[in-house]
């Protein structure tokens, strides 16, 4: 009884001085004549009204013993009765709730009459005045309810007061741990407490702070994580330790505690918000306990918002901000390393055995990685199934042994009961993290290149960014260049240069010129092919890039269609593998064709033999369909392939481009020398024309026409200018080269547009 009596929350009213619980005490007076007087108390023995005849407000006593026996009394309206003195006796009864709460006792002090001697019967009484309990039963129950929701919007605002505390600092911090930082130091402040911590293993995250600003030792409050870890998975609730044992034991806490949960998006406890007092501080008391709950929810919520719901691990803002913070207080940057994992043929286990298994495997190669790396280091998860994770105080060898920890661990994953059977792998490159203008994100960079030479090289392998590694170069040059050509192609700058190819042999007329694009930079300057095609076909741009060809092409042909014309002059586009693959490509290019109102004999469609090959369907389906219209095709880079000779018979092809390297090599190689001669031999058997490239010096020049081949392109033949000076001087130009035209043996020549 001593313990509820000692919980002493506000009176329901103020004593004495309300005056609507009069009409109350008239209507007991009316069913009890020999009432003398009436008192309220509210369930923890607070005075909340008196009659003005009443004199029981000083005598405590008889109402905590109806309290008490409330508590062990079920019955409704239960109380007790007793016998002041030879004139007087006083009846209480208990008043309960909706939820058998007790919300006030009620005193009827009545006298004694003629021969009565002693009180009457409880059970009598309680008949007698029941209406007008139960009438004061509605009316504390309604002021019980008033004064919770007053209550309530008390702890509501001051909850807002702290939220908007917290919010307004939040800005201040420049990663998730300054944000940890800031509640715990909000919890100190508000809760006047001396140490606080914040422990989730799940994250790695172990974090306190004292009112002096100090983080205490973690060896010191190791003991305390694990025992309160323990009770808040087992209790799932705050915990509250006012009363320290007397007896040292281990287990036994040598602060008093106030502890909250810390819960996961599924509702398990997953880390504690704890703080600590001295014995003699007072108690934690029930406001202190709603400042660490809301305290707690935001960290909770930070944690939910910083971290991958499903690998539990950082998302890649949260990794960006704290592996920035923590290389800018670094002393030296070269002691740090970063891996970049992805995991292989991850899509195949999506198409075949669905999505939640695949989800499956990230998560455990998630584990693995998690398991493998050493305290202090950061991971996260960059991007679907790709994993990053910086590993400080650490070089490349160190780093390069738990990178090759975490392959073997994700090689050893077993699919779960009836998931299938296959095999889990992943590609891991290992990047050290040097000085530049940003550090982070160039480590990543050249990490990922060095993960997808893993992968060119086989796959379920670590690689080591090497920058003698030419296949890690080019990767490495194609990242870089990838930004630049997505910001050209958003802003249109490209141009189109024209390169002659002309007869060797002086035996044919009109001129044929190969299309060549150009990226312009920053400054205007030009940006070969050889730039940045390799990252537009590494990243899936050709087709952008062959439309944006196609489409201004025509436009400038289009605009000099007078003085272009198949009789004058002839122009080809190449185009990728990669838009032979796009259904809708062919109509887009017959869509410019049409609209332009170029006659189509003009445009010369040149296809790489591998990208031909391997699109052969597709490839005869689109030839078909432009030569109908009239335009002709060339094959590029013939010779190169495996299987060219038998697949020629399949390709309707007007010209073949004999592959640079057997040019350039045709002065020194006799096999080149010899391949070069039989091309160009069965070209005429089968009435196509050949076409060199790489033909830079006049002794190319003369070797290509002595064994037969009809066309030379380069250095030799003439250089590249833009399109739109050519198209302006195409009738001098013509003028200049109309001496060599005299036709050709089995059809007009023409040129190949090529990048």
């Amino acid at each position: 009884m001593a313990k509820v009596l000692e919980i002493n929350p506000n009176a329901i009213e103020g004593p004495a001085a309300d005056a609507s619980f009069e009409p109350y005490g008239r209507l007991l007076r009316m069913l009890m004549p020999s009432l003398r007087g009436v008192v309220v108390h509210d369930g923890f023995c607070n005075l909340v009204w008196a009659s003005d005849e009443s004199d029981l407000v000083d005598d405590p006593d008889i109402i905590k013993s109806a309290i008490a026996n409330a508590l062990s009394d079920a019955a409704e309206f239960a109380g007790v009765v007793r016998t002041l003195d030879a004139d007087r006796a006083v009846y209480c009864f208990a008043i309960r709730g909706e939820q058998i709460e007790l919300l006030g006792v009620v005193s009827l002090i009545a006298r004694l009459s003629g021969k009565q001697t002693e009180a009457r019967p409880l059970q009598t009484v309680r008949q007698l005045v029941q209406p007008a309990l139960e009438c004061l039963r509605r009316e504390l129950n309604l002021r019980s309810k008033l004064g919770c929701r007053e209550r309530d919007l008390d702890v509501r605002e001051r909850d807002l007061d702290l939220m908007l505390e917290i919010a307004s600092h939040q800005s201040a911090a420049a990663s998730d741990t300054d944000e940890f930082g800031l509640i715990m130091k909000t919890g100190l402040e508000r809760a006047g407490c001396a140490l606080a911590a914040l422990w989730v293993p799940d994250k790695n995250i172990a974090l306190s702070l004292t009112r002096s600003g100090q983080p205490m030792s973690p060896d010191s409050l190791h003991r305390a994580q694990h025992h309160l870890m323990a009770w808040m998975q087992l209790q799932q609730r705050t915990i509250v330790v006012n009363h320290i044992s007397k007896v040292a034991t281990d287990v036994a806490a040598p602060y008093k505690i106030l502890a909250c949960p810390v819960r996961h998006p599924s509702e398990r406890v997953m880390g504690v918000l704890a703080l600590f007092n001295p014995p003699s501080a007072p108690d934690f008391d029930l406001h202190q306990t709603r400042i660490a709950e809301v305290l707690a929810k935001r960290a909770t919520s930070i944690i939910q918002a910083q971290y991958d719901s499903s690998t539990g691990l950082m998302t890649r803002q949260a990794f960006e901000r704290q592996a920035s913070a923590l290389l800018g207080s670094a002393a030296s940057l070269d002691a740090h390393t970063i891996l970049y994992l992805d995991i292989d043929r991850l899509h195949v286990i999506n198409e075949t055995f669905g999505m939640h298994v695949g989800d499956d495997v990230i998560v455990s190669v998630a584990e693995c990685m998690a398991k493998a790396l050493p305290a202090g280091a950061l991971s996260a998860r960059i991007s679907g199934d790709r994993l990053a994770a910086l590993i400080p105080n650490s070089g490349m060898a160190a780093a390069a042994i738990i990178a090759e920890k975490i392959r073997a661990a994700a090689a050893g994953i077993v699919p779960r009961a009836g998931q299938g059977s296959f095999e889990v792998s992943a590609c891991i490159g290992v990047a050290p993290i040097g000085h530049s203008d940003n550090p982070l994100a160039h480590a990543l960079a050249t990490a990922e290149i060095a993960c997808k030479a893993a992968k060119d090289r086989g796959r379920n392998r670590v690689e080591m960014f090497q920058d003698s590694d030419q296949s890690i170069i080019r990767r490495h040059t194609d990242i870089m260049v990838i930004g630049k050509l997505r910001d050209a192609l958003g802003n249109d700058s490209f141009r189109l240069d024209a390169q002659p190819i002309l007869p060797l042999r002086g035996n044919y007329g009109r001129p044929r010129f190969e299309l060549l694009i150009r990226m312009l930079g920053d400054r205007g300057e030009i940006i070969p092919p050889c730039k940045f095609l390799s990252a537009a076909e590494r990243y899936q741009l050709m087709p952008t890039i062959d439309r944006w060809v196609v489409r201004r092409s025509c436009e400038l042909l289009g605009e000099h269609s007078a003085s272009v014309g198949e009789d004058i002059a002839r122009f080809a586009i190449n185009l990728s593998g990669q838009s032979l693959q796009d259904e809708s490509f062919l109509q887009f290019v017959i869509g410019e064709i049409e609209a332009s109102g170029l006659q189509p004999g003009v445009l010369c469609f040149e296809l790489t033999e591998t990208a031909t090959i391997g699109n052969l369907a597709k490839a005869q389906n689109f030839m078909r369909s432009l030569q109908e219209l009239g335009c002709q095709f060339a094959l590029d880079d013939f010779g190169t392939g495996v299987s060219s000779l038998a697949y020629l018979k399949d390709l309707s092809v007007n010209y073949l481009k004999i592959d640079g390297t057997f040019v350039r090599d045709a002065i020194v190689n006799a096999r080149s020398e010899s391949m070069i001669k039989a091309i160009a031999q069965l070209a005429k058997v089968m009435c196509m024309e050949t076409i060199a490239e790489y033909v830079e010096t006049d002794l190319l020049r003369a070797r290509m026409a002595d064994l037969g081949v009809d066309y030379g392109q380069g250095f030799a033949m003439g250089k590249a200018q833009p399109l739109e000076e050519l198209l302006r001087e195409l009738a001098i130009y013509e003028a200049t080269v109309s001496d060599w035209a005299t036709g050709a043996d089995c059809g007009p020549g023409e040129v190949a547009a090529t990048r």
